[in-house]
């Protein structure tokens, strides 16, 4: 409620399309680079542009779009009530193109903090930062250097590195995504090393997530929707790859469900544990919100794997 009620205000004092996006009174964003950002690009327009998306409601309300980041930050949720020390990286979705910042960030943040697990919204840099589709050239553009995993392998360091200090066990933080952040998800959980230069003693901790979670996830075929019978080739699944929680609508109109089975048997190959769960309809990009829908019951669904593999006291 606190959130909704913020961004209402921030509609009312500002230009929609001026507003720069800030967390809720009582959290604080916090940069994830200390200096100069790595392979950094000028902004494409006003740093943090906000738009409230009305045209297609979900769950019959608007969502928040935040574009142009190119100072990416992390925002810390602390647990409500008891605290489980397990911590949870969020990876909202938006084709690497821009941020569904409170559909898939700030409303996710509400559901862990209840269930007592530390959130941890990442705001990563986009446009650009990862596989998308191009509106201007009309295709599909691969980046050499994927900046939005490089922020996320930075995140995951610095949580660990200061788990102490925000009541986190070490060795019990995972990562969560939808669609893109869902692909961002699939390539921490497969990139071990990371793909930028060491910059203090926060990136000496590992950037291998303990657990993921990925949702609808894109971009996991070797050519999108033009071939599915292949996983993507940067998605390397190995023995380090974290246990996972699949999750995907099979009339999914945007990122086939395809992407999921792909990801799952690469993933069961490598013996590495996982769950998955599929269901006739839902979409995509529900989130949170409760439709008629049984898909948009998997928070619940969550909570139990993570009870099961330890991660969080079974119930």
């Amino acid at each position: 409620m606190k959130n909704i009620l913020y961004i209402v205000a921030a509609f009312t004092c500002a230009n929609v399309q001026a507003a720069a996006w800030q967390p809720a009174i009582g959290h604080t964003q916090l940069p994830i680079w200390p200096g100069a950002i790595p392979d950094a690009k000028p902004a494409t327009g006003p740093e943090d542009e906000m738009t409230l998306r009305e045209e297609k409601l979900i769950a019959g309300k608007p969502w928040l779009e935040v574009a142009n980041v190119t100072r990416p930050t992390m925002t810390i949720y602390a647990p409500k009530g008891r605290n489980t020390g397990a911590a949870v990286i969020v990876f909202p979705g938006g084709g690497y193109r821009v941020l569904a910042m409170d559909l898939e960030g700030t409303e996710v943040c509400d559901w862990l903090t209840l269930i007592g697990v530390t959130c941890v919204l990442l705001k990563y840099r986009v446009p650009g930062s990862g596989p998308h589709w191009d509106i201007a050239r009309n295709m599909r553009v691969i980046p050499k250097i994927p900046t939005a995993l490089q922020d996320a392998q930075r995140t995951l360091g610095l949580v660990r590195h200061r788990a102490a200090e925000w009541n986190i066990d070490p060795h019990k933080i995972g990562v969560l995504g939808f669609s893109a952040g869902g692909h961002l998800v699939a390539s921490i959980s497969t990139h071990p090393k990371r793909i930028y230069t060491p910059v203090d003693k926060a990136d000496e901790e590992s950037c291998r997530p303990d657990f993921a979670v990925t949702l609808y996830p894109g971009h996991m075929s070797v050519n999108y929707k033009a071939d599915l019978s292949k996983l993507n080739p940067t998605i390397r699944v190995g023995s380090q790859t974290p246990p996972t929680f699949l999750l995907h609508a099979q009339d999914d109109p945007v990122d086939p469900v395809e992407f999921s089975l792909l990801y799952h048997a690469a993933l069961k190959k490598a013996d590495v544990p996982v769950e998955m769960h599929l269901f006739a309809q839902g979409g995509h990009a529900f989130g949170l919100r409760p439709t008629k829908f049984p898909i948009t019951k998997w928070p619940a669904l969550v909570e139990t794997w993570l009870g099961t593999t330890g991660m969080i006291p079974g119930k």
